[in-house]
């Protein structure tokens, strides 16, 4: 495996990957892993892909189904 070392990286830049890998319980590292792997990699799903992943999960989950009066309820339930 490569190793890679990041100059300059702007203060705020770094804050949100520490905070990031902490909310994940990473390390900073593996989080920038992660990060570049999900920014480099994650615009090649295929679409096929994708739609038979949501029909899986809709095979998994019959008979739920929310309507969009029931999901706009949802949305103003207990707000002023």
């Amino acid at each position: 495996m490569a190793t890679m070392t990041l100059k300059n990286v702007p203060e705020e830049l770094y804050v949100l990957l520490k905070r990031s890998a902490e909310r994940h319980r990473r390390s900073i590292n593996r989080e920038a892993i992660v990060c570049l792997e999900q920014a480099l990699l994650g615009e090649r799903r295929d679409a096929a892909d994708v739609l038979q992943r949501a029909r899986a999960l809709r095979a998994r989950t019959p008979g739920l189904f929310v309507t969009d009066r029931e999901l706009a309820q949802a949305k103003t339930e207990g707000r002023p």
